[in-house]
């Protein structure tokens, strides 16, 4: 907590910086880190909410957690090619910076990684990243789009929760699963490329995405969580395919734009509240295969004028 210190240079001969090295040097706007330093140690830049300007040398390999947590005025950042992992909370909170590289290098990113960067306005998660942490990008309010390539197996539960300004978002060849609460509250979201290689849709996924109007689940997907898609208001039609054998409660509840629906028959059961509130579904047809419809599952449906059930449904609910 040097409060007066303006800027800092780590020469040559320095390979290694303590955790919380500058925590809380308010004044500090810029940072060169030269020589062979591997790691940007937890907490090393906490709080130094005047820094503008930081260089990383290509020797580091890895970002700590908290290191740069906090940092208000860090408008861009170049993560060197090299560095492989980006810790827990490292950038929660930067809430100028409008820009950062992650290089091909890096491989993991931590949770709430960037959560609160509220001015960050793109990113690109390359081929290289194996996991991505829970609530990575979260309330990133600017972020517009998001691209994530090939590489990626795995995305965090609530990666992008609440990123309001977001529009467009392309997830690569390699995702097997729409994790819980994905794009939970991304109301400006009007674009999703689904890939075939998914095979779940988790819980509140893209609960509350008011400007998505139309979605086609890929076939190979096999479930639909709870609230997947609950008030999604402008979802005017939905394509489910015969892979799906699992539809959560309140899955498509409040969906009141929603006009078509259908329901595949690999389907056995329609859930409580399934499409509670759907205001504007005016025909359904139920197949052979469903043999359970749970409570209220088309309560509220007012425009329903039409139910066709092809089979012997054996219990029906409230």
């Amino acid at each position: 907590e040097c409060t007066n210190l303006t800027s800092v240079t780590i020469p040559n001969s320095v390979n290694s910086i303590g955790q919380k090295a500058f925590l809380g040097c308010t004044s500090l706007t810029s940072a060169t880190i030269q020589g062979l330093v591997t790691s940007i140690a937890p907490w090393t830049f906490f709080g130094c909410t005047s820094l503008r300007s930081v260089t990383i040398p290509n020797s580091v390999t890895s970002i700590g957690e908290y290191a740069f947590y906090g940092c208000t005025s860090l408008v861009s950042m170049t993560i060197p090619n090299g560095v492989k992992s980006i810790g827990e909370r490292a950038f929660k909170e930067c809430t100028n910076l409008t820009s950062v590289t992650i290089p091909n290098s890096l491989t993991s990113i931590g949770q709430a990684a960037f959560y609160g960067c509220t001015s960050l306005l793109s990113v690109t998660i390359p081929s290289s990243v194996k996991s991505m942490g829970n609530t990575a990008f979260a309330q990133c309010t600017r972020l517009a789009n998001v691209t994530i390539q090939n590489g990626v197996t795995a995305i965090g539960e609530y990666a992008f929760f609440g990123c309001t300004g977001l529009t467009s978002a392309t997830i690569g060849s390699n995702v097997a699963a729409i994790a819980s609460g994905t794009f939970y509250g991304c109301t400006s979201l009007t674009s999703v490329t689904i890939p075939n290689s998914v095979t779940s849709i988790g819980n509140s996924a893209f609960y509350g995405c008011t400007s998505l109007v139309s979605m086609t689940i890929p076939n190979g997907v096999k479930s639909i969580g709870e609230r997947a898609f609950k008030e999604c208001t402008n979802l005017t039609s939905v394509t489910i395919p015969n892979s799906v054998n699992s539809i959560g409660m309140q899955a498509f509840l409040g969906c009141t734009s929603l006009r078509s629906v259908t329901i595949p028959n690999s389907l056995t059961s329609i859930e409580n509240n399934v499409f509670n509130g759907c205001t504007s579904l005016a025909s359904v047809t139920i197949p052979s295969s469903v043999v359970l419809i749970g409570s209220s599952a088309f309560s509220g449906c007012t425009t329903l004028t039409s139910v066709k059930m092809l089979g012997s449904t054996t219990s029906i609910g409230n």
